[in-house]
Formats: structure tokens, C-alpha cells, sequence
């Protein structure tokens, strides 16, 4: 029989309970005190840290503090990502960020999702869609990506959008929920 955990990433149904998924909580959070503790350090001790927790982090990434995520184990920065101050990924799944990718301050990326049937809510199940944000995308601040969605290469997400929908290519996205914009 799956672990939680096992579920948990595999997108399964899950309960975010149990004595594996509360050490990697407790791990993660240990490395959150650490990781949050000074806006002093070099990038480059970012970037130690960041590899750390982090499953796959590129050359140049950079993360400014506070920066919260749930296990860090899902997160996959490209080179040269950024993501400004006080950031949120929820990633009981995959999330991966491509290479020049900018994110602003405030934006959440989140993967964990609830069931739609109450009893299943009731009963304390949940789960995950991966997110996927191409290269070179630039995310405004404030931002919100929900579960499931896919940014693709050179698009712009606009400060304070909720992005309830995949965003093609190149395209440019504002508003809540957001839309389109076109030039």
C-alpha cells in the first residue's frame, strides 16, 4: 500500500498527516528558520542553501527572503530564475520554473489542491497539480498561479493576477481571473 507521501506525489488523493510527511514539514521548516534568518548573506550562500532543499537549482537562481514553501523538494529553479521578497510555493507536487524566469514579490505558486466533494474534504484528503512556468516569463507582483497550470516561455502575468488558466507562449495576462490582454 502507497504511503501519504507516495500519493501526495504522485498527484493521488492524500492526508497531509503522518509521522513522513511531518518530518520533511519539520525539515523544511528548520531550513525556512535558516534560510529567512538574514537578508545579509552573498547570493551565492543563497544558492548553497537554496540546494539544500531545493530538487534542482541553475546557475545564477536567486531567491530573496522570506521565502515559504511546503516541502522544497518539488522546486526546480533554471538559471538565472528570480523571485523577489517574500514569495509562497505550496509544492506537495512538481514545480518547476524555467531558465530567466523573474517573479515578483508577494506571488504564490500553488500546487495543493482540495477535492471538490465535501465528504472528501471532510474526511481530510487532498492533492496536487504540478506547475509549470517556461523561460524568460516575467510574473508582477502580488501574483497568484493556482494548481495545475502551465505558463509558457516569454509570457507576462500581470501584478495581482490570478492565473486560473494556462497562459500560451508569449502571451500577456491581467486581472482576476485573469485574461488575455492583446495588443
Amino acid at each position: 500500500m502507497a504511503s501519504e507521501k507516495q500519493k501526495m506525489l504522485a498527484g493521488e488523493l492524500y492526508r497531509a498527516s503522518g509521522e513522513e510527511l511531518a518530518a520533511d514539514a519539520r525539515r523544511v521548516a528548520e531550513w525556512m528558520d535558516r534560510y529567512n534568518a538574514s537578508i545579509a548573506r552573498t547570493q551565492q550562500e543563497y544558492r548553497t542553501l537554496l540546494r539544500e532543499m531545493l530538487a534542482e537549482v541553475g546557475d545564477g537562481a536567486y531567491v530573496r527572503p522570506p521565502f515559504h514553501c511546503d516541502y522544497g523538494y518539488n522546486i526546480s529553479l533554471g538559471k538565472g530564475v528570480f523571485l523577489n521578497f517574500n514569495c509562497v510555493i505550496l509544492d506537495v507536487v512538481k514545480v518547476t520554473i524555467g531558465d530567466d524566469t523573474q517573479i515578483g514579490p508577494g506571488t504564490q505558486i500553488l500546487t495543493a489542491d482540495h477535492p471538490r466533494d465535501a465528504a472528501q474534504r471532510r474526511a481530510g484528503l487532498e492533492f496536487g497539480r504540478p506547475v509549470t512556468i517556461g523561460a524568460n516569463v516575467w510574473i508582477g507582483a502580488a501574483a497568484i498561479i493556482l494548481p495545475g497550470i502551465t505558463i509558457g516561455d516569454d509570457a507576462i502575468v500581470g501584478a495581482g493576477a490570478v492565473v486560473t488558466r494556462d497562459v500560451r507562449p508569449g502571451a500577456t495576462v491581467v486581472g482576476n481571473p485573469a485574461k488575455e490582454r492583446r495588443a
